[in-house]
C-alpha cells in the first residue's frame, strides 16, 4: 500500500510540473554508453564482462522532472537472462541559492538535489522472480567549502522487491540501503581545454544484496571529462578505481573499469 501511494505522489508530482510549464521546451537526450564492467553498489554484476547501455532521457519542459528508458545488455556470454529494462521517473533541481546575509539563505548552503524512482524489469525472467524497484536521492553542496570547484556529496539509494505479490524470500533479503559520502573536484589545466571532474567516495552497504554485512563496503576515485563534438553531440569518457573493503560485496580487492558515453540532444 505504501508502495502505491509513493508511486501516485511521484505521478502527480510530474503532472503538477508539466502543468506548470509555460515556457520550457521538451527535452530529449539519446545515451549510448560502454562500460567494461558493470560495477553497481560495488559489485560486478556481469563477471569480468562489460555491457552496453541505451538511454532514452525527456527533460519535460525544463520543471525538473523527467522520465527515462534504459536498456542493459552485457557484451560477454553467459548472462542472456540477465538483460533488463529499467524505467526513471526524476526530479532535480536547486534549494537555498539565496541572497541573505545568514549562513543559511546566504548562499552557502546552496544545495543540488536529484530524486529517482527506477523500476528494473529482467524482462527474461518472470515477474515475481526478479523484479526489483529504487528509490536513489542524491545531494551536493557546491558552496559550502571555501575551495572553487570542490563539493561533497552524498547519495542513498534503497531497493526493494517491486509489486505486492512477491513470493520469494530471498528478494526481501536482497532489499536495503548503501550509502555513499564523496568529494568532487572541477580540475582546470593549461594544457587541456576542458575541465577534469574528480571525484572520491565511500559507500557503506546497509542489507542490501542477500548475505552481504552492514558495514564500509568500498570506496571508489574517478576522472571525467565532457568534449563537445557539436552542438548537441558531446563525448564523456570516465576512469574508476575501487577499493574493495568488505569481500560480502566484492571478492576482489582492486578493481579498474571505464565508462564511455556518447550523447546527443534533439
Amino acid at each position: 500500500m505504501r508502495k502505491r501511494l509513493l508511486l501516485s505522489l511521484v505521478l502527480y508530482l510530474l503532472v503538477a510540473g508539466i502543468a506548470q510549464a509555460e515556457e520550457g521546451e521538451l527535452g530529449v537526450t539519446f545515451d549510448l554508453t560502454y562500460a567494461s564492467r558493470w560495477m553497481s553498489r560495488g559489485a560486478k554484476i556481469w563477471g569480468d564482462s562489460g555491457g552496453f547501455f541505451e538511454t532514452i532521457d525527456l527533460d519535460l519542459y525544463d520543471t525538473g522532472f523527467g522520465v527515462a528508458v534504459s536498456h542493459r545488455s552485457a557484451t560477454g556470454g553467459g548472462w542472456v537472462n540477465r538483460q533488463r529494462f529499467d524505467y526513471t521517473v526524476y526530479y532535480g533541481g536547486t534549494v537555498l541559492d539565496g541572497q541573505g546575509d545568514s549562513f543559511l539563505t546566504g548562499g552557502a548552503c546552496c544545495t543540488k538535489f536529484k530524486v529517482n524512482w527506477v523500476y528494473k524489469n529482467w524482462y527474461d525472467n518472470p515477474r515475481n522472480s526478479a523484479n526489483l524497484q529504487a528509490w536513489v536521492l542524491a545531494l551536493s553542496w557546491p558552496k559550502i567549502l571555501d575551495m572553487e570547484g570542490l563539493a561533497p556529496y552524498y547519495v542513498a539509494t534503497y531497493d526493494s522487491p517491486a509489486g505486492s505479490d512477491y513470493k520469494s524470500p530471498a528478494l526481501h533479503k536482497a532489499a536495503g540501503w548503501v550509502h555513499r559520502l564523496g568529494l568532487g573536484y572541477d580540475l582546470e589545466l593549461p594544457e587541456i581545454s576542458v575541465p577534469l571532474r574528480l571525484t572520491s567516495d565511500i559507500a557503506f552497504t546497509d542489507g542490501f544484496r542477500m548475505n552481504t554485512d552492514h558495514d564500509w563496503s568500498h570506496a571508489t576515485f574517478g576522472i571525467q571529462s565532457t568534449f563537445e563534438i557539436d552542438e548537441n553531440t558531446s563525448f564523456i569518457p570516465r576512469v574508476y578505481y575501487q577499493i574493495t573493503m568488505d569481500e560480502s560485496v566484492n571478492q576482489d580487492k582492486d578493481i579498474t573499469y571505464c565508462i564511455l558515453s556518447m550523447k546527443h540532444k534533439f
